[in-house]
């Protein structure tokens, strides 16, 4: 029957006893662990350590607690989980609206009062963390960036000595006239006189004695 139930009747039977002052105070002799609940561990070689409840596992119905872990093979350390009902329960996390009209039914008024009084404290108290845990990790994102640009700049881009050429000053048309007018001009050739042929004939004539 415990291995083949529904989880919402799974999820009822990981419960834990309370302790004397939360016993006398609630008027009940266990509730159903929640996440963020601080319990103690009554037996097993983790006798003794009180932490806060990192996870339930219905399936399993057993508890993962803060700072009990377990080593493996390869050096790992995986948490290890405790049944239920080797724990005892110290304090009660009362965030959740569902779980404090529940505790708060047949309770007098004063009760009452001091149970909202402490989820506003524990209300509270995870506000701050969320800030913390957001501002630690914007303090990394800018570490990390800061540790980033003065490795940029610390390496120019590299260029080859061959490649890198003296920039040619512009020259201005006036030098460019006294530069062409120091240079000699070549010497002018003498334009060829092409001799006529009816010259050539009339000789001819004259000396064959043609008139």
């Amino acid at each position: 029957m415990l291995h083949n139930a529904p989880l919402h009747k799974k999820r009822k039977w990981i419960s834990s006893h309370l302790a004397e002052n939360l016993l006398l105070k609630y008027d009940r002799r266990s509730l159903p662990v929640v996440k963020g609940d601080t319990v103690k561990i009554m037996r097993g070689s983790f006798r003794g350590h009180e932490d806060k409840i990192s996870k339930v596992n219905v399936k399993d119905q057993t508890v993962e607690i803060e700072g009990v872990t377990v080593t493996t093979a390869k050096g790992t350390k995986i948490a290890k989980p405790i049944h239920a009902s080797t724990l005892l329960i110290t304090k009660l996390n009362v965030t959740d609206k569902w779980r404090r009209q529940k505790l708060e039914s047949g309770l007098s008024e004063t009760t009452k009062k001091e149970i909202e009084r402490e989820a506003a404290e524990q209300l509270k108290a995870l506000e701050t963390e969320k800030k913390a845990a957001e501002e630690a990790a914007k303090e990394e994102e800018k570490r990390k960036e800061e540790t980033q640009e003065p490795l940029k700049e610390e390496l120019p881009p590299e260029t080859p000595e061959e490649i890198v050429e003296p920039v040619a000053k512009e020259e201005t048309p006036e030098e460019k006239v006294e530069e062409k007018s120091a240079e000699p001009e070549p010497p002018k050739k003498k334009p060829v006189v092409k001799k006529s042929t009816a010259k050539k004939t009339t000789k001819k004539k004259k000396e064959e004695g043609e008139p």
